[in-house]
């Protein structure tokens, strides 16, 4: 088989004539003429894309359902003595901690794709640790809540926005320690890095929705 054929590109869409107006960064999410035969990290980045686009869905049905309830119970969102979720220096360093492991994630992978392997464990144990703080720090600030899931629209919408995000947020740091452990393997990355690529990805796709939740959830006063 010639590994160097290219694919006819069948799609409905065609993504080649638009391609040359995106940024480099954005162009290793989409298939050149089908792929070639040998680029399987492009194809299953692309393939990884198009399912965190079915979790933008799913996070999205979310995020309208509690906009919706918000709107049309806002005269009695809040049962009697309960203050709800609070916008406390607490919450804002959490979240601070979290969106700022983005920055130090993408030079991670960066630095493996410059085979400096060293500086890449570094950074990517760092990322561990934040994404390990905001858990917790989750977890301090449902123990400190005057509300449970049973209590009301309030409860109920606040604590599935916030745990399925979270359980998101535990899968991209156990992504992260199987990488990270697979970093020890002798010349494990040297044939390509898919599952840094994928997880770095997520974890952006994490650190994206969280803006929207915290913004729903700790500011939006209607």
């Amino acid at each position: 088989m010639n590994r160097g054929v290219i694919h006819v590109d069948e799609s409905p869409i065609r993504l080649e004539r638009w391609r040359k107006y995106l940024p480099n960064w954005l162009k290793r999410f989409l298939p050149t003429r089908g792929g070639r035969s040998q680029d399987h990290h492009g194809k299953a980045i692309f393939g990884f894309t198009v399912f965190l686009l079915s979790e933008s869905i799913v996070f999205l049905s979310f995020i309208f359902t509690y906009v919706g309830l918000r709107l049309t119970h806002s005269g009695n969102w809040l049962p009697p003595g309960i203050s709800g979720p609070k916008l406390s220096t607490f919450v804002i360093i959490n979240t601070v901690v979290l969106l700022s492991s983005s920055f130090v994630i993408q030079p991670a992978e960066n630095s493996l794709q410059h085979h400096q392997l060293n500086k890449f464990r570094w950074l990517w144990l760092i990322t561990i640790c934040m994404g390990t703080y905001f858990l917790i720090g989750q977890g301090i600030e449902w123990s400190n809540l005057d509300f449970g899931l049973s209590t009301g629209l309030v409860g109920a919408t606040f604590y599935v926005l916030t745990g399925f995000h979270g359980l998101h947020v535990l899968t991209g740091v156990i992504l992260q320690i199987i990488m990270l452990v697979r970093s020890f393997i002798p010349s494990n990355y040297d044939k390509g890095h898919f599952g840094v690529s994928a997880t770095t990805f997520f974890w952006h796709f994490v650190d994206i929705v969280w803006v929207f939740l915290f913004s729903l959830l700790y500011v939006w006063q209607p």
